[in-house]
């Protein structure tokens, strides 16, 4: 299972993008693709076009709601990474990759590489 962070998500919409291409490896592969509730608000948050809502819709019809588990996590992972300023919603990400047990495809690799000594798997457009 893949998961994408926000970054990846609009990249993909464009045809002739590495994300655009990876999406299609994935999906041709059978690849379960989806996000969580934040990515899908900071998604919808734009600027987006309708066309382009109801493509990602397409896709990942249904973001992943947040559980107790995961804000329990994100915190842990918060503290541990120095309680980083505006890093709140990536620990929620990356938390919620985590219980899933969801790599997260992001171009973002800065802001999630953190994250992968306690267990987030990332994947690239590359």
């Amino acid at each position: 299972m893949i998961h994408w962070d926000t970054n990846f998500l609009i990249a993909s919409l464009t045809p002739t993008t590495a994300e655009s291409r990876r999406v299609s490896e994935w999906l041709g592969a059978g690849e379960p693709l989806g996000l969580s509730v934040i990515a899908w608000a900071e998604f919808l948050c734009g600027p987006v076009t309708p066309h382009q809502t109801a493509l990602a819709t397409t896709v990942s019809p249904e973001p992943v709601a947040l559980t107790s588990e995961d804000a329990a996590r994100a915190a842990e992972l918060f503290n541990a990474t120095g309680r980083r300023r505006g890093s709140l919603a990536d620990c929620l990400i990356a938390a919620t990759c985590r219980r899933l047990g969801a790599s997260i495809a992001t171009n973002n690799i800065d802001d999630f590489q953190r994250f992968v000594p306690m267990g987030l798997r990332m994947v690239s457009s590359a």
